[in-house]
């Protein structure tokens, strides 16, 4: 429930920041892949967040984010710091929103 509660926060809160500038129906879809990714592991390689984006239909502009992951093992940490790098470096972390 708190992801959800989140990811509706966040929502909330985007409909609400800068104006003239519009987040995506996507909006919050790489939090849900993390919530996910940790639901029940401390853990996860770059080959299951691949698997589960592509599993998941995220839209090319998501995919290409998840595809810049270093391979390795990532703690929630450091994986939420690649993915928010990646999305600053393009200028998405407002259309996407970032993750955490």
């Amino acid at each position: 429930m708190k992801a959800a509660k989140t990811h509706k926060q966040g929502l909330e809160a985007a409909k609400t920041h800068k104006q003239g500038m519009e987040t995506s129906t996507e909006y919050g879809v790489l939090q849900t892949l993390v919530n996910t990714l940790y639901r029940d592991r401390k853990t996860v390689s770059r080959l299951d967040v691949l698997i589960l984006a592509e599993n998941s239909d995220l839209i090319p502009d998501l995919l290409e984010i998840v595809n810049l992951l270093p391979p390795g093992v990532y703690h929630r940490q450091a994986l939420c710091d690649q993915i928010n790098s990646s999305l600053s470096g393009h200028g998405w972390g407002y259309k996407y929103g970032t993750v955490e």
